[in-house]
């Protein structure tokens, strides 16, 4: 992974919606992360299936136990901002993160390699440098509403960047199968996050992908998977 964060710093807006100065609040947030942000895990586990099991390579079994790690960070800290601020948004992606989580499990599972993530409670990683990142953005998005959302979209930001740097390495077509469809999720989450984001009067520029890169995405529709 790239350095962690350095400062702090999808899907369309809902209809007729107004924003006032007072708007900072639980019921006030732009929650378009229900949509079209959650795969079809059936449909997932049947496609894996169908697929070769092909040799790993160090960098595929690198990648697959990090990226199983990442998603469940997205998932906890998405899981514990929800328990803060009582925003939908949060909840919603929250649960997206699990079946991301569930994917990455199915490749784990398929090519019998063990699972670091195992009974590991909420906050609780096997990879240090996961451990360290959890904590500073718990810490982060605890200050306000405003930080929490952009510690959504830099995790987004962070997903989006690795599964792409991963992706250059990869060759086995179930892994490239997951971690297409995983990116899609990330970028939808980006996409919502940045909207509320916006609607708080703020920006986000992005920490690890490009700004060309980030500025594609959210001015993009959202996308649908399996």
């Amino acid at each position: 992974m790239k350095t962690l964060i350095k400062k702090s710093g999808f899907a369309f807006l809902l209809a007729a919606f107004i924003f006032t100065a007072a708007s900072c609040t639980k019921d006030a947030n732009v929650d378009s992360s229900n949509n079209n942000n959650s795969m079809n895990t059936a449909n997932l586990q049947a496609q894996i299936s169908m697929l070769p099991i092909e040799s790993l390579s160090t960098a595929e079994l690198n990648t697959l136990s990090l990226m199983r790690e990442e998603e469940k960070l997205a998932r906890d800290v998405y899981i514990t901002l929800y328990n803060k601020w009582g925003v939908n948004i949060f909840t919603n992606i929250s649960k997206s993160e699990q079946t991301h989580m569930d994917a990455i499990l199915m490749l784990l599972n398929k090519y019998g390699l063990p699972d670091p993530v195992g009974s590991n409670a909420i906050g609780v990683f096997s990879n240090a440098t996961l451990q360290n990142l959890y904590t500073q953005l718990v810490e982060q998005g605890s200050i306000s509403l405003l930080d929490a959302y952009k510690v959504g979209a830099t995790i987004e930001d962070l997903d989006i960047f690795d599964l792409n740097s991963a992706l250059t390495t990869i060759d086995n077509q179930d892994i490239r199968l997951v971690y297409d469809n995983l990116t899609k999720g990330s970028r939808n989450h980006m996409r919502s996050f940045y909207k509320n984001i916006l609607s708080l009067g703020s920006t986000y520029t992005p920490q690890y992908i490009s700004q060309a890169a980030f500025d594609a995405i959210i001015s993009s529709a959202m996308e649908t998977g399996f």
